[in-house]
C-alpha cells in the first residue's frame, strides 16, 4: 500500500480567476450620443418650422436658390430652380422696383451702391459710385469741347443725395445763372444747361428741379421775395431744358426753397448759395414725393421781377 501511494501522481492545481467588471450603466455612454443626435435633429426641425412660418414665399425661394448647387447651369435645372422647393433660378430677375436687376429678395439683397445683376457668369452692373463718376466725366468732356464754357466746370457739382444723384449749378462772384433779381437765364447759363441736358439725355430717372437763393434782403415795398424768385428760377430752368429737347414727362416737380438750404452754412449771404439743383430720382424716389411741396410756377421764362437793391 505504501508503494502504491508513492507511485500515484500528484493532483493538479486548478486556479480560477474571476474578473469583476464595473456595471456599464445601460450600455455605457452610447445612449447619450444618440440622445444628443436626437435633440439636435429636433432643434433643426423646429428651426425649419419657425423659418417657414416667419418668411414670405419670395424669401423662401431665395433660400432655395442659396442652397442649390453652385454651377449656374445646374441651378437653372436642379433643385431650387422650380424644383423640389419651388425656388426661382439664380439667374431670374426680381420684379420689385427698388433694386431692378439684382437677385434675391428685399430682405436679403446687397446694400445700395454695391454691384450685382442677373448676368450669367458673375457679370457686374454699374455701381452708383461709378454712375456718379461717369456723369462727372461726361459733363467735364462736354464743357472741355466748348472753349466758351470751359471755365464753368468749377460751377458744376455732382454728388450723392438721399433720393438719388444731385447736380448743383452754383453761382459765385464771377458767374451767375440769372440776371440780377430776375428769372432770366444768362447766355453762359443757357450753354451750361445745354451741356447738362445732353449729359443726362440717356438717363430715365425722373427729375426734380430746385431753386436756391442767398439771404440778401429785398428792397422794402417790393412785392416779390426769395420764395417766388427761387421757384421762378426753377421753372425757367425747366422751360430751358424742354426747349433744348428734354422730354417734359421727365420732370416730377419743381421747388423753390429760397435761402432755407444754404450751401455755405456760415455765410447765408455768400453768392455760392444761389444755385439750381437737378435731382435724378431713384426708381423708388417717386413714391417719397410729398404733395405739400409742389412748386408755384411762374407764367413765362422771360418774366422778370423787380430787382432788389442787393444781389439774389
Amino acid at each position: 500500500m505504501a508503494e502504491e501511494n508513492a507511485a500515484a501522481p500528484p493532483a493538479p492545481i486548478i486556479v480560477k480567476k474571476i474578473t469583476i467588471e464595473q456595471a456599464d450603466g445601460h450600455h455605457g455612454g452610447a445612449w447619450k450620443v444618440a440622445y444628443a443626435d436626437f435633440v439636435t435633429a429636433m432643434m433643426a426641425f423646429f428651426l425649419l418650422l419657425w423659418l417657414l412660418g416667419a418668411t414670405e414665399e419670395n424669401q423662401r425661394k431665395g433660400l432655395a436658390d442659396y442652397f442649390s448647387p453652385t454651377l449656374v447651369k445646374t441651378r437653372q435645372e436642379g433643385a431650387g430652380a422650380d424644383g423640389m422647393l419651388g425656388g426661382s433660378s439664380i439667374t431670374d430677375v426680381d420684379n420689385y422696383p427698388n433694386a431692378m436687376g439684382q437677385t434675391g429678395t428685399k430682405s436679403i439683397t446687397i446694400p445700395r451702391g454695391a454691384t450685382g445683376g442677373p448676368v450669367e457668369g458673375g457679370g457686374r452692373g454699374e455701381s452708383e459710385a461709378e454712375r456718379i463718376e461717369n456723369l462727372r466725366e461726361k459733363i467735364a468732356e462736354q464743357l472741355e469741347k466748348q472753349k466758351r464754357l470751359r471755365h464753368l466746370a468749377k460751377q458744376v457739382r455732382v454728388i450723392r443725395a438721399p433720393d438719388g444723384i444731385r447736380i448743383d449749378l452754383v453761382d459765385d462772384a464771377d458767374f451767375s445763372m440769372f440776371a440780377l433779381g430776375t428769372t432770366i437765364l444768362t447766355a453762359d447759363a443757357r450753354g451750361l444747361l445745354q451741356v447738362i441736358g445732353d449729359s443726362i439725355a440717356d438717363e430715365t430717372a425722373p427729375l426734380i428741379l430746385r431753386g436756391h437763393t442767398d439771404s440778401l434782403p429785398w428792397r422794402s415795398g417790393v412785392q416779390v421775395n426769395n420764395w417766388s424768385l427761387s421757384t421762378g428760377r426753377a421753372e425757367a430752368t425747366r422751360q430751358a431744358l424742354i426747349l433744348q429737347g428734354m422730354n417734359e414727362g421727365r420732370f416730377a416737380r419743381i421747388e423753390g426753397v429760397a435761402d432755407r438750404e444754404p450751401l455755405i452754412l456760415d455765410d447765408p449771404a455768400d453768392p455760392r448759395n444761389r444755385r439750381i439743383s437737378l435731382l435724378l430720382l431713384e426708381p423708388q424716389g417717386r413714391s417719397r414725393q410729398v404733395i405739400a411741396s409742389a412748386a408755384i410756377r411762374t407764367p413765362t421764362q422771360g418774366t422778370s421781377t423787380t430787382p432788389s437793391t442787393m444781389s439774389n
